[in-house]
């Protein structure tokens, strides 16, 4: 049933939006003025919106550092998985402000996505309209226009997402999400800019050098700036139609809640009995995983090949050096990824819940109680016939959790009023 709360929710974001108005209508506002009084031509116009895709990248960039919500990261990843897991935060002495964990585990792959993409957007686009470079009068007006765009897309993110507290409701993910739609906007533009020069200046056999922005006429260029303008427009207004997706039955697939940061309430400082996997279960336990990452396998396989194709021509020192990182790097990487997810963990047992508290961070992970759980089981894989310890297996509706490498399981089955399926013999 569709909720009754749209109307409220649409005013919220509407005062929300105000901040943002302003920016759509400077970033429009400008252009607009450039070609109508200031005689900007195709290539001034294309060189603004490149510089205004870089500067909405910047913003981007920076909401996504203070974002308040944790990222959506895999947790079985290699080392990832487990630092994700982490609520580790690094707190902006002086603000409410964090700079989670996790953020930093998502920004080394999107800050080179969106540097990729603005690269690529001017060498296809300034790289052909800009060609002979900008008038003098032309260049110092459209670095104003740059510098103001900057400073309005500035106060829009420190009134609108962080004054506000926008950020509390993103995760790096979210926050950074709307550039895109915006990048799509400025490649529009320019690329729009772009095709009327060549069709306005070259011939079928002419060099792409040879295009002249300045052919394009004036009722061109302002359609160009509008077309860019409704693509703004409709991101401007893209919050309505996910709030139009969370109140309706239907899922568009425009409305996205990233995952809460919910700490957990009770991380039993008092608990009974605290367990912990054994000394060597958490140093070898890593190898036992090496089925789940099999990427490491690669990596090793990739330093045995460098190894032997050495070794036939005889350089005996870089080939052994390889051939030891083929056998010693996995092992380091499955050891580290071990370690985070078990190694600095005890298992608090109390009288109706079992608590997952890392040591390193100082912060619960995770809590079940007896009447959680859906299955419970005590496993003993390869690793733990030979150490002598025995893995705990909790499964839940929707997750699992393993407690490997214990060399006395029953305080942490205790907790739960099912009785474990054990192993034959």
């Amino acid at each position: 049933m569709p909720s009754t709360d749209r109307a409220p929710r649409l005013g919220a974001l509407a005062r929300g939006r105000r901040p943002r108005a302003i920016g759509f209508l400077v970033s429009n506002f400008l252009p607009l003025v450039g070609v109508v009084a200031l005689g900007w031509n195709a290539g001034a116009l294309v060189f603004l919106y490149w510089f205004e895709l870089g500067i909405a990248s910047f913003w981007a960039v920076v909401r996504a550092l203070f974002a308040g919500r944790p990222s959506e990261i895999g947790r079985d990843g290699l080392i990832v998985g487990p630092l994700a897991a982490r609520r580790a935060a690094l707190p902006v002495p002086g603000t409410d402000l964090r700079v989670r964990l996790s953020t930093l585990l998502v920004l080394p792959v999107v800050v080179p996505v969106l540097a990729g993409v603005w690269f690529v957007a001017g060498t296809v686009t300034v790289g052909v309209a800009v060609d002979g470079g900008l008038a003098p009068d032309a260049l110092d007006s459209v670095t104003l226009a740059v510098l103001v765009i900057f400073a309005t897309e500035g106060a829009t993110t420190l009134v609108d997402y962080i004054y506000k507290g926008t950020y509390r409701e993103h995760s790096a993910q979210t926050a950074i999400r709307g550039v895109f739609f915006r990048a799509g906007a400025v490649a529009v533009g320019g690329i729009f800019a772009v095709t009327l020069i060549g069709a306005a200046t070259l011939e079928t056999d002419a060099e792409l050098s040879a295009v002249d922005p300045g052919a394009v006429g004036l009722p061109l260029l302002v359609g160009v700036v509008g077309v860019k303008a409704a693509f703004d427009l409709a991101g401007l207004y893209r919050d309505r139609l996910a709030a139009f997706d969370e109140s309706s039955a239907l899922e568009i697939g425009w409305a996205y809640d990233p995952p809460a940061d919910d700490p957990v309430e009770d991380p039993l400082p008092d608990a009974r009995c605290r367990v912990r996997p054994t000394l060597r279960s958490r140093l070898l336990g890593g190898l036992a995983s090496a089925p789940q990452h099999p990427g490491v396998g690669y990596i090793g396989l990739l330093c045995l090949l460098g190894g032997l194709l050495f070794a036939t021509g005889r350089l005996w020192s870089v080939a052994s050096l390889l051939l030891a990182a083929g056998v010693a790097l996995p092992a380091l990487l499955l050891g580290i990824d071990h370690w985070l997810r078990y190694g600095t963990v005890e298992y608090r047992a109390g009288d109706d819940a079992l608590v997952a508290y890392d040591r390193l961070s100082e912060a619960a992970l995770w809590r079940v109680e007896p009447w959680d759980e859906t299955d419970l089981r005590v496993r003993r894989g390869w690793l733990d016939r030979r150490l002598g310890t025995e893995t705990v297996v909790i499964e839940l509706r929707d997750e699992e959790y393993r407690i490997p490498g214990l060399a006395d399981p029953d305080p942490v089955l205790d907790v739960f009023d099912r009785r474990a399926e054990r192993p034959d013999g």
